[in-house]
């Protein structure tokens, strides 16, 4: 049987609408280096990069819940999580692929991957919050972050992709709800940099993930996730996502542990408080604990932007325990690179 290896490109694989070589793909990469725009210089410097001779591409964690880090990835496991993101979604050689995602993260790194491997025919655009604003034709597949998928509803209605996969943050509950409408198969992943970006996958408007081949699924003493996937990592990988598990290729994500909130002996889970206040505050918000000399810990309500009066009756969606104990206004959130809000670098400009 024919091995499958990084060094070689599927002759199917278009750019642009144009069959291009590996030998191509380097003058591609100089001239995007040179002469490009920023995020074209990105897709240059990545090109070069997963072409040399090296066995392993150096990848920056988010950061999300703590600094970032520089780890390395093996490309024949960038390539196993490719060929099981093809299996999972039903991709074919030929089938049509919008890129719009920044190159220097691992997701936009993938998307080329997906392409090299699957010989997909890739149309990629300058990464922006609204990706869809000047496309005409149609695609097969594309990935977005939950805002340009929020930006791009009216042209979504007009069944521009078939299918839609969505990552990087938690989608907010208001926008699933718009989604779910859409005449599309649109899925949230689940993943991160460690698992060269998704790992599992499940439709709007369901609740429960469900893992791509070759990876199983358990959860340790504190009922977090914990993924085992041996063509991605060698050692299981122990996350901080707290779960309910349904098998050993299905799961609810609940929150984070690190997030958890010990008031008064009740545990309880900040996410799970923000989903049900998902239609009720017309901004950027989150929960999250702060010390107290009774309680031990209590929930605050951050908010992003100047202060407004929230009515007592918003909470009402939330039990006596849930309920913050505080609102706080923070001008503004402070972020990843990535968009993904850092709870506690966000309080400590308070």
């Amino acid at each position: 049987m024919h091995q499958i290896t990084y060094k070689n490109i599927h002759n199917r694989f278009k750019l642009n609408g144009v069959h291009i070589s590996r030998e191509e793909m380097f003058y591609v990469a100089y001239c995007f280096i040179k002469e490009g725009k920023p995020f074209e210089q990105h897709i240059g410097t990545f090109l070069l990069d997963w072409f040399d001779e090296k066995s392993y591409i150096e990848l920056s964690t988010s950061g999300t819940t703590g600094t970032p880090k520089i780890i390395r990835i093996e490309k024949q496991a960038m390539l196993d999580s490719a060929l099981a993101t093809g299996d999972f979604f039903g991709l074919e050689p030929g089938d049509t692929m919008l890129h719009c995602l920044p190159t220097n993260f691992v997701a936009g790194k993938m998307v080329w991957v997906r392409s090299f491997i699957l010989g997909l025919d890739m149309k990629f655009v300058e990464p922006n919050s609204n990706p869809l604003e000047k496309i005409d034709q149609n695609f097969d597949f594309c990935a977005m972050v939950p805002l340009q998928a929020k930006n791009s509803l009216k042209k979504l209605k007009e069944k521009k992709i078939k299918k839609l996969i969505i990552g990087g943050v938690k989608i907010h509950k208001a926008l699933e709800d718009e989604l779910v409408k859409l005449p599309m198969d649109i899925y949230e992943t689940y993943g991160m940099t460690e698992t060269i970006t998704h790992i599992a996958a499940k439709k709007v408007g369901t609740v429960a993930f469900t893992t791509l081949p070759n990876v199983t699924v358990s959860e340790d003493d504190r009922h977090c996730l914990v993924i085992k996937a041996k063509k991605i990592s060698k050692n299981a990988i122990v996350t901080n996502d707290v779960v309910k598990l349904i098998s050993d290729t299905q799961f609810i994500w609940e929150g984070r542990y690190d997030n958890i909130i010990n008031s008064g002996g009740v545990k309880l889970m900040p996410e799970q408080i923000e989903e049900k206040l998902s239609k009720l505050i017309p901004r950027r918000y989150f929960v999250y604990g702060k010390a107290d000399m009774e309680l031990g810990e209590k929930a605050v309500l951050y908010v992003e932007g100047e202060p407004f009066e929230i009515l007592d009756s918003v909470f009402n969606v939330l039990n006596k325990f849930e309920i913050p104990k505080e609102i706080i206004f923070i001008p503004k959130f402070q972020e990843t690179a990535t968009g993904k809000i850092q709870r506690n670098e966000s309080i400590k400009t308070v």
